[in-house]
């Protein structure tokens, strides 16, 4: 069983939902990165979702283009996260880590080398942003035979059939981009996500992650009524942005996610909804 797959089933043991943050890596400096994946973890979260720096992140909303921006200054590439993952693991080796990017970074680094090297270092995921369904039906035999699980992305607009394909092939978790537009735009709604996430559930047999528009714990909790997982990415990364140390990083990332994290587990929220 995966990191990811045992993370979920420890917390449906206890009816809880993931807390899944999101931040780029070597934003707002590639020696800070690691640190703030270990204060993330020791704040709550139960699986860290990773940013791949890319010059053209088409589904980014200005907050994580600019981070990604920012860190390609630095140098950062896919090698460096590579690297930054492998260092991450000589610390922590029961958080699932997924990275979320796109095809290109990976096509320049050659495929088998890539799987190869992210298998090694520890990690657990892959979340390609820009591989449809058709392109993904092609990766996943060699995704799956390196032992890493690819996590899909559905939209409010994707339809039925194609959900239901996702299904045959889904590992780990799907995530569900519960708003039309890039990340960081508006805010989820409750009424409207809700029946499409039990839509999801009927088709894939992995548990659901709702991301885009969720920033605080308030609109956490809403959606851990319906969601086996919150995902939180561009409010995190926009107060990290500001951090003047690395210190400083750490506490922001911790004083941000801990609150969020504790609503999450609060007995209060109700189970979620049956499918």
């Amino acid at each position: 069983m995966s990191r990811i797959d045992e993370r979920f089933a420890l917390l449906r043991k206890t009816n809880q939902r993931a807390l899944i943050p999101y931040i780029a890596a070597g934003d707002p400096s590639p020696q800070w990165t690691v640190d703030i994946m270990h204060a993330l973890v020791a704040a709550g979260a139960d699986v860290l979702e990773l940013g791949v720096p890319f010059s053209d992140p088409m589904a980014d909303g200005p907050v994580i283009q600019q981070a990604g921006e920012r860190a390609i200054e630095k140098g950062v590439g896919l090698r460096d996260v590579l690297t930054m993952v492998a260092q991450f693991r000589e610390l922590d080796q029961q958080t699932p880590l997924v990275l979320m990017g796109y095809l290109n970074p990976i096509e320049q680094f050659g495929w088998d080398a890539f799987l190869a090297r992210a298998r090694l270092v520890g990690v657990d995921g892959l979340l390609l942003v820009d591989a449809p369904l058709e392109e993904s039906l092609i990766l996943a035999p060699q995704i799956k035979a390196s032992g890493l699980q690819q996590i899909h992305l559905i939209a409010p607009t994707t339809t039925d059939d194609r959900i239901a394909r996702m299904g045959a092939i889904a590992e780990g978790f799907v995530y569900y981009v519960s708003l039309r537009g890039v990340t960081g735009a508006g805010h989820v709604s409750a009424l409207e996500a809700g029946p499409r996430i039990q839509l999801i559930k009927r088709h894939c047999g992995v548990p659901v992650g709702v991301g885009f528009g969720i920033s605080d714990a308030e609109s956490a909790v809403r959606v851990g009524e319906f969601a086996d997982a919150v995902i939180i990415g561009s409010a995190l990364v926009s107060r990290l942005a500001n951090a003047s140390d690395k210190q400083n990083a750490i506490e922001i990332a911790q004083a941000f996610l801990r609150p969020i994290k504790q609503a999450l587990a609060a007995p209060s929220i109700p189970a979620r909804i049956a499918v």
